[in-house]
């Protein structure tokens, strides 16, 4: 997975081959480069061809819960009885997947126990059937940018995603060890780049013949 820096450069080197523009930024290369991936991503998403593109889920290890009220976690007709978690702050923002946010795996710090994907209204309805105390997996559901995590009292759990955004700065123990924004990796698969870099190119007005990844680059006389 390519850094923010490398992508902008990348597009940079084929701009200066062809073209001299020094009001086109970093910031703006950048914004056309997510515009576009997003775009490409989301087709590739709709095909269900993301399942080759495992390797770019990344975990946070420990997100902090903190207990709420049912009506907060959507869930004003549960009865009562029942302890609701929240992520004590918005968690990133997870890539949707034609079924929804690309969770891999939402577990337990230690991953002894995995929780299940569900909705509130659906956790609603299991819980008023006459065998769900027999039930013993545990569910969470996915809300405005929280996890909401009932009939637990973890503090934290783990998660596995696929995320819009890097997360290096969330896995730094001290200001120091972060990585600085022109370092961090992008969302962006390597595999995918070439269509994005031709399209952030034709909105820049630049028409150019781009060779295939797969091309030595030192053969590629516009890198």
């Amino acid at each position: 997975m390519s850094t923010i820096g490398s992508s902008i450069s990348r597009v940079r080197n084929v701009l200066k081959a062809v073209k001299e523009d020094p009001f086109i930024t970093d910031r703006f290369l950048w914004s056309l480069i997510q515009k576009h991936g997003d775009a490409i991503l989301h087709q590739h998403r709709a095909k269900n061809s993301m399942r080759h593109l495992s390797s770019h889920f990344e975990t946070l290890p420990c997100i902090d819960l903190i207990e709420v009220d049912k009506i907060e976690a959507c869930c004003g007709d549960l009865q009562s009885g029942c302890t609701i978690m929240r992520s004590k702050e918005p968690i990133p923002e997870p890539m949707e997947g034609p079924s929804g946010p690309l969770f891999r795996t939402l577990s337990s710090i230690d991953g002894s126990q995995e929780l299940y994907r569900t909705e509130p209204r659906t956790y609603v309805s299991m819980t008023k059937t006459s065998n769900f105390k027999f039930n013993k997996q545990k569910y969470y559901w996915y809300v405005d940018g929280h996890l909401y995590l009932p009939d637990v009292e973890w503090e934290g759990v783990r998660v596995e995603a696929m995320w819009k955004d890097d997360i290096s700065h969330l896995q730094c123990e001290t200001s120091d060890q972060c990585i600085l924004r022109q370092d961090q990796k992008t969302s962006i698969p390597d595999e995918l780049f070439a269509p994005i870099e031709q399209l952030v190119l034709q909105e820049l007005g630049v028409t150019v013949q781009l060779p295939p990844d797969e091309q030595d680059d030192k053969k590629n006389i516009l890198r």
